[in-house]
C-alpha cells in the first residue's frame, strides 16, 4: 500500500494475511546485509526501511521505469559485488537474526561448511518433505528429490561445479524482485543468506528477466563465472519451484522434478 510517511516521505506498506513479524525483521535485516553491501562494495541497491512492525513494514517507495540494456549490465556489476561482499558459511543469516523465510515459509536453521550439505539439508529434503505432506508432489517424484538430496551430500563436483566463495545471496531473486529505474535496478523482497551465487543467477532465468543476457555479460566481467555454469541452472532451480509447488501446486512440482531428474544425469553412470 503506497502512502505518505512522516516528514511526506513517499512510503510503500507491506502487509502479508498470515506473515509472523519474525518473518518481517527477518526480510529488515536482510535488506540492511543488502544495503551493507551496496554502501561498502558498490552492490544492488535496496529500499530503505522505514518502520518494522509486528504485523506490517514500512520501505521507501520505488518509482519504476521499463526495462534497459544499460540498466540490465547495471544490475550485473553490482549483483557481482553484492555476492563478492560474502558470508561466513552457507545458511549464514543477516546479523540479529534467528530464523530465515523465503515466502512466509520458514526454513532450517544452521550453518554449513559446504555447499552441497547445505542445499541438501536446508533446502531440498526440509521442502520435499513439505511438499509431499501437502500432496503437490508425488511419492515417484518425492523420491527423485531424495535421490538428489543425496547425491548432493557426495559433494560430487559434477553435479556442483567447482569450489566456490560463499557468496552473500538475495535468495528469492525472481524477476518480480527487480524493480526497474532509469539508471540501475533495486532489489526488494529479499530472503538473504550465506549461498552459492549461480543460485541467484539461476532464479533470475527462471521466470524470466528482461535484458538477462546483458545482465549476465556484465556480472561476467566483474566476476567471471564457471564455463559450465550453465549446465547448473537446473540443479539451483529445483530449490525455487519446490517453493511454488508448496505455495500454488499445479503444475510446479513436476517441474521441480524435471530439474532434479537434470541435475542427476550429470552424475549418472
Amino acid at each position: 500500500m503506497r502512502r505518505r510517511w512522516r516528514d511526506d516521505h513517499e512510503v510503500f506498506v507491506k502487509q502479508r494475511p498470515g506473515a509472523t513479524s519474525e518473518s518481517y525483521q527477518y526480510e529488515a535485516a536482510g535488506l540492511a546485509w543488502l544495503r551493507q553491501a551496496h554502501h561498502e562494495e558498490d552492490g544492488c541497491p535496496v529500499p530503505w526501511v522505514r518502520d518494522v512492525g509486528t504485523d506490517r513494514l514500512t520501505l521507501d517507495f520505488i518509482t519504476t521505469t521499463a526495462p534497459s540494456p544499460e540498466a540490465a549490465r547495471i544490475l550485473g556489476g553490482q549483483l557481482a559485488r553484492t555476492h563478492m561482499s560474502g558470508a561466513d558459511t552457507f545458511g549464514q543469516l543477516p546479523p540479529n537474526t534467528q530464523q530465515s523465510f523465503i515466502a512466509d515459509i520458514p526454513l532450517p536453521e544452521g550453518t554449513w561448511e559446504t555447499f552441497g550439505s547445505f542445499y541438501s539439508q536446508a533446502r531440498i529434503r526440509p521442502l520435499a518433505q513439505q511438499a509431499q505432506a501437502s500432496n503437490t508432489i508425488t511419492r515417484t517424484e518425492y523420491a527423485i528429490f531424495e535421490e538428489l538430496a543425496e547425491a548432493l551430500e557426495t559433494e560430487d563436483s559434477r553435479l556442483l561445479g567447482p569450489a566456490e566463495p560463499i557468496a552473500r545471496l538475495h535468495g528469492d531473486l525472481w524477476s518480480g524482485n527487480v524493480l526497474w529505474r532509469r539508471r540501475d535496478c533495486v532489489l526488494i523482497d529479499p530472503s538473504a543468506h550465506g549461498g552459492h551465487r549461480e543460485s541467484d543467477l539461476a532464479m533470475l532465468a527462471l521466470f524470466g528477466l528482461p535484458h538477462l543476457d546483458d545482465v549476465l555479460e556484465a556480472y561476467h566481467h566483474e566476476w567471471p563465472l564457471d564455463p559450465d555454469y550453465r549446465t547448473r541452472i537446473p540443479l539451483h532451480q529445483v530449490y525455487p519451484l519446490l517453493v511454488h509447488a508448496i505455495l500454488f501446486g499445479g503444475t510446479y512440482g513436476s517441474a521441480a522434478a524435471n530439474a532434479a531428474r537434470t541435475a542427476l544425469a550429470t552424475v549418472s553412470p
